[in-house]
């Protein structure tokens, strides 16, 4: 299903407009954030969105809340010009529906959304969290049963000591999200922490590829790497 057939679950209407994005990216973790690197601002009037397809407001929404540009120090010490923040878009009230439909449409094409058994989505906590929640919203508003998890990066010490927190995942088969990956090794750790609880895992899918390794890193691991956009989308 297309998520723009939707209705109001994937289509953005007037609402507050993007302003120009003021903005810092990366390659990798950031350690910190020089006192002069800019935020992004948002404006008051969306109305630049209205009328387009899902997936290009979605595009815009991440190139104008989630690039930044200037001068950043990553935690190996090495300086880039720009950062990719996705959390400023999947926790934000217009992009978050928007990223569960437009990445349940890719599954779709991928053809991992058959099968009446099917699915669950996560990964490893925090990015791709929010991620995983607005598919699982989105999948209910189409009638479809999708579960999400949540995969800790050690188990809890206490309780029952789980890895990985939600429904039960093992036999089932589940797909791997993050926001956005560098060099894939949040993903690679959620795949090794999801087959040791017996999960089948299907695919790796991100919302944005930086194209610095992370889809040879997953494909060398057998699995097909999805991604929404790629850096010439945002300009980059």
């Amino acid at each position: 299903m297309s998520a723009a057939g939707l209705g109001p679950a994937a289509a953005v209407g007037p609402t507050a407009a993007v302003g120009p994005a003021a903005a810092v990216a990366a390659v990798g973790p950031v350690a910190a954030v020089g006192p002069a690197a800019p935020v992004a601002a948002v404006g008051s009037a969306q109305a630049g969105l209205a009328g387009l397809a899902p997936r290009e407001q979605l595009r815009r929404l991440v190139a104008d809340l989630a690039v930044i540009r200037g001068r950043v120090t990553l935690a190996s010490g090495r300086e880039a010009e720009y950062y990719v923040d996705l959390r400023r878009v999947t926790l934000h009230h217009l992009a978050a529906p928007l990223v569960g439909h437009l990445l349940l449409d890719l599954l779709e094409e991928r053809g991992l959304l058959a099968g009446d058994d099917y699915l669950a989505v996560g990964g490893l906590t925090m990015g791709a969290d929010p991620v995983a929640a607005a598919m699982l919203h989105a999948a209910a508003s189409r009638g479809l049963d999708l579960d999400a998890f949540v995969v800790r990066k050690d188990a809890k010490a206490h309780g029952l000591q789980r890895r990985v927190e939600g429904p039960d995942v093992a036999g089932r088969p589940v797909v791997v999200l993050e926001d956005t990956s560098t060099t894939g090794g949040s993903a690679i750790t959620a795949v090794e922490a999801l087959r040791e609880a017996g999960a089948a895992v299907r695919a790796v899918a991100v919302i944005v590829d930086r194209s610095t390794g992370a889809r040879e890193r997953v494909e060398a691991l057998g699995l097909p790497y999805h991604h929404l956009y790629g850096l010439s989308d945002l300009g980059l």
